[in-house]
């Protein structure tokens, strides 16, 4: 273990900013806990790799960097809550019967197979939040590839602001020696990996962190088709999680039910509320108790994280909906002891014409439009369900249970 002392303390307020930023300072990290002084965190405790030697001078100076850019300028403030249900009984962690039950194998870092009955209760909690965006938005669904171009993801914005979460898709060099030295390779060291390190390129192509990409991509360069547009569609995202993954809490590919507003500020805003006060509506009728809050995004290595992460949260461009995973558990959120188990289960967005101006998406004047969205993690949603009502459908409320049928 080797303790790095922090050369400014940062304020316990912010212990789980520093502590969600720690495992991204070096592969090498496999675990840290917090020094705790009085009101501040005056250190970090971290496990590392054995298998080869980390200069502590050069985890000091990374740790420092993370520090100084994206934790100390941060204000720390009670979340602004916009919603909050209770609902009969206590959530229980689900995540070892899922295991025990064989409805959950881990197959890799943040990678989980599930099975029955999570697969037809995803399935479920999907076609009520579709029913409920059809029903009050008429909205067009699409279905998009996995792949997004690079250029595409460059033009979003998400390289400069959460690079630590970026997934890259590689191939080989398109050229026959390239392929055989490949096989050169494979069968010389039998290793895969250096095999495609040494022989593969090519990253014009990349693993989508969030399905709304996809939309701003598809109206990108012309006129808005209509005044104003709302597109739906359900597919796989990918965020690399690194030590971060926990069982269905963080994923490092996950599946979203996205929603997006495209057109004047007036209807992106409205459309917003309007759904997030259906979305209350349905948590409370499948008994699920939690709040909805006032959020921000995760920014990191960006010398403007601080002003970033506060304008959002004045400005309120994030909210986010959270269910309780354990209500009676000791620990919760990364960095923060002292409060229950949850997990933010959707997040609703404004982001003024920052896609309009930045993918060229324009209203019928010639400027850029106005958009918003809201992304529900459907394992998450699934999983706050087990948790709240139980792994066996037997438990479940009669309507949930009537519709999955198992």
């Amino acid at each position: 273990m080797t303790r790095i002392p922090l050369t400014t303390p940062v304020p316990s307020a912010l212990a789980d900013e520093l502590a969600k930023r720690v495992y991204f300072i070096s592969d090498a990290i496999t675990g840290f806990s917090l020094i705790r002084s009085g009101d501040e965190i005056t250190g970090v405790d971290m496990i590392t790799e054995t298998s080869s030697p980390v200069d502590p001078v050069e985890l000091a100076r990374k740790l420092h960097v993370v520090v100084t850019n994206d934790v100390l300028g941060q204000r720390h403030v009670e979340p602004k809550v916009v919603w909050r249900a209770a609902t009969p009984g206590t959530a229980r962690y689900a995540f070892d019967e899922l295991l025990a039950r064989g409805a959950a194998t881990e197959l890799g870092e943040g990678q989980i197979a599930l099975g029955e009955p999570v697969l037809s209760l995803m399935d479920h909690l999907d076609g009520a939040i579709r029913a409920l965006v059809m029903a009050e938005f008429g909205a067009r669904e699409y279905r998009y590839p996995t792949l997004m171009t690079a250029d595409a993801l460059r033009r979003t914005g998400y390289a400069e602001s959460f690079p630590q979460l970026l997934m890259f898709v590689s191939r080989l060099h398109g050229d026959v020696d390239s392929y055989q030295g490949f096989l050169d390779s494979l069968a010389e060291s039998g290793d895969l990996s250096e095999a495609l390190r040494e022989h593969g390129g090519g990253f014009d192509h990349c693993l989508p962190p969030t399905m709304c990409f996809h939309t701003y991509h598809q109206f990108a360069d012309r006129t808005l088709p209509a005044p104003s547009l709302v597109v739906t569609a359900c597919g796989k995202s990918f965020r690399h999680e690194s030590r971060y993954r926990r069982s269905l809490e963080r994923l490092w590919d996950f599946t979203i039910r996205e929603i997006v507003f495209l057109g004047s500020p007036e209807f992106v805003l409205s459309s917003r509320t309007r759904l997030m006060e259906g979305v209350y509506a349905l948590m409370e009728s499948l008994g699920l108790g939690g709040r909805c809050e006032v959020a921000s995004d995760p920014f990191f290595l960006n010398e403007g994280t601080a002003a970033r992460t506060w304008s959002q949260r004045l400005l309120e461009q994030k909210y986010e909906l959270r269910l309780p995973l354990d209500e009676e558990a000791e620990g919760g959120s990364v960095g923060s002891e002292d409060r229950p188990r949850d997990v933010s289960v959707a997040s609703f967005n404004y982001h003024e014409q920052f896609f309009g101006r930045s993918f060229g998406i324009l209203d019928a004047v010639g400027e850029p439009v106005f958009t918003g969205c809201a992304g529900f993690g459907l394992e998450r949603l699934a999983f706050a369900f087990l948790c709240r009502h139980g792994v066996d459908p037997e438990g479940w409320p009669t309507a949930v249970r009537t519709a999955v049928a198992l």
